[in-house]
């Protein structure tokens, strides 16, 4: 049985949809809170890692508050230098570029573009480049996913861009054959959403206005369960991708 090794930053962002599946074929998920002062996992190969987002990023690697970001970066490499499979969230996809050579920058938008963050629900579309990618029969046609960023992702050159939303190009992306990076959120449920809304009121506010958190929650409503069907598929598919035995 596969561990897979699941980083979690803060409470409210679990792995959700992705602790299902892992379960549902056989995986076994073992999950870390960092936070909470757990220790990281020592990584042999046949381990999986998935890290998970937060609040805190890049910028915030030195800062005592987050001790624990600095030993991600060093297992992540290790993941890359292993080949050991690895997919990041958010927070842990700018990790993943960072620890590859990359780096983040704040997203800016609006006229004159100022620092602004993707927020709220909003398809995202493969590109060339993912062409020949068997994972990325999923994105077709755009699919519907949700984003809460303010940062955008410098890729190294190592990278391959796979899919790409309006408002920020690096939205999910490959690092060599076993390492994948979502800035987006497939894995989130109603429950978890709400609660971020209630939980993050000034960083959705100073993206969306003061209404931000009746537009969130109109748009969950909307497209949250229209869209599960098609993010099932694709955390499937990225899941086969990487642990072709258990998919």
């Amino acid at each position: 049985m596969t561990p897979l090794f699941v980083v979690q930053h803060l409470e409210r962002e679990t792995p959700g949809l992705f602790q299902d599946l892992a379960q549902q074929h056989g995986m076994a998920v073992q999950v870390i809170r960092v936070d909470l002062g757990e220790p990281l996992p020592s990584l042999v190969k046949g381990d999986g890692l998935l890290v998970l987002g937060g609040p805190m990023g890049v910028a915030d690697l030195y800062k005592p508050a987050f001790p624990w970001l600095e030993d991600e970066v060093l297992l992540i490499q290790q993941a890359l230098e292993h080949q050991i499979p690895f997919v990041g969230v958010c927070l842990g996809a700018q990790l993943l570029a960072h620890a590859a050579g990359g780096g983040v920058e704040p997203l800016l938008g609006g006229d004159p573009p100022r620092p602004l963050a993707e927020v709220g629900w909003a398809p995202i579309t493969s590109t060339l480049e993912a062409a020949n990618q068997s994972l990325i029969t999923s994105l077709m046609q755009p699919l519907d996913v949700l984003h809460w960023h303010g940062d955008r992702i410098i890729l190294p050159e190592t990278a391959n861009v796979l899919a790409t939303s309006v408002r920020c190009r690096e939205q999910l992306f490959r690092i060599g054959p076993l390492a994948y990076g979502l800035q987006f959120h497939l894995e989130v449920e109603d429950q978890d959403v709400f609660r971020w809304i209630a939980e993050d009121n000034d960083f959705i506010c100073g993206a969306l206005g003061e209404n931000a958190a009746d537009i969130l929650r109109d748009q969950q409503r909307l497209y949250s369960s229209s869209s599960r069907p098609r993010r099932l598929k694709l955390l499937a598919d990225l899941f086969r991708e990487l642990w072709p035995s258990y998919f």
